[in-house]
């Protein structure tokens, strides 16, 4: 098994960086790739110009690659933000005027996966007000993804690097999952397990996978220490992949991780070919 039994996409918003947005596409597809994700590529806009989205979704269908997952807007992505959607006043209402845009992009690839970050706490601000918020959100993004026949991702972070936020463990992110759920009766929020951030924060990740496998929707992976190509670090990786298949998860593996000093095309030599 290990990492010749798994489906590989690769994560456009870390990975060919280097490159324009709109050559990254092609740039996966020469790497091998047949598959890739992204996070919401527009950080200052919610709701880009018609052009823009037209522009992207043709660099993708002329790559020949399926987009699998897409974030829905979450502010500054990378740079200080973790998400909006928890977070009063102008913030979540980016939010709410992206979930439409989001879905229906998504839709026009037939992309099947939303992911949607939590945003962090706010000075001043009650915790459980944020998260009344972010409830509330979250069943309209988990509406809006259904219409789509899409599933919705609600992901763990990491402590170290995310201090303000609030979901720094799987047990809190699969809360949030359930609540979703409950609330909407639809069954469609799942599970994003990032091996990197659970090791990140500490967490035993075999029993992760024991616990949670069959509310995950998707996993992307990076090793540990440094965000880097698998065999950079120390995380059993093959292992874990391994362990993921047989708990039953069968879907797509995001590469989210730093090429490191040298361009994105020469960092997957550890893939089996």
């Amino acid at each position: 098994m290990g990492f010749a039994d798994q489906r590989f996409n690769v994560n456009l918003s870390i990975l060919f960086t280097e490159l324009p947005l709109l050559e990254r596409p092609a740039a996966a597809a020469a790497a091998g790739f047949s598959a890739v994700e992204l996070w919401w590529p527009w950080v200052d806009s919610p709701v880009p110009e018609r052009s823009e989205l037209d522009a992207l979704k043709g660099a993708v269908e002329d790559a020949g690659v399926q987009l699998t997952g897409l974030n829905f807007y979450a502010g500054q992505l990378p740079g200080p933000d973790r998400g909006a959607l928890s977070v009063p006043g102008q913030e979540s209402e980016r939010f709410r005027a992206n979930i439409d845009v989001a879905a229906g992009f998504a839709q026009s690839l037939g992309c099947k996966a939303l992911n949607a970050l939590y945003g962090n706490r706010v000075e001043g601000v009650d915790p459980a007000e944020q998260d009344a918020l972010a409830l509330e959100n979250l069943v309209l993004a988990a509406r809006a993804a259904d219409r789509i026949g899409a599933i919705l991702l609600i992901e763990a972070l990491n402590q170290p690097e995310s201090p303000l936020y609030p979901l720094v463990s799987a047990p809190a992110a699969v809360g949030v999952v359930d609540k979703v759920n409950d609330a909407t009766g639809l069954g469609n929020a799942r599970f994003l397990m990032d091996l990197y951030h659970l090791s990140m924060n500490g967490e035993d990740q075999p029993r992760v996978i024991e616990q949670y496998a069959a509310k995950t929707g998707h996993v992307q992976i990076a090793d540990n220490p440094g965000r880097g190509a698998p065999g950079t670090g120390t995380l059993p990786l093959e292992d874990l992949l391994d362990q993921l298949r047989k708990a039953g998860y069968e879907g797509w593996v995001g590469l989210e991780y730093k090429p490191g000093d040298r361009p994105s095309a020469q960092a997957f030599d550890w893939l089996p070919r």
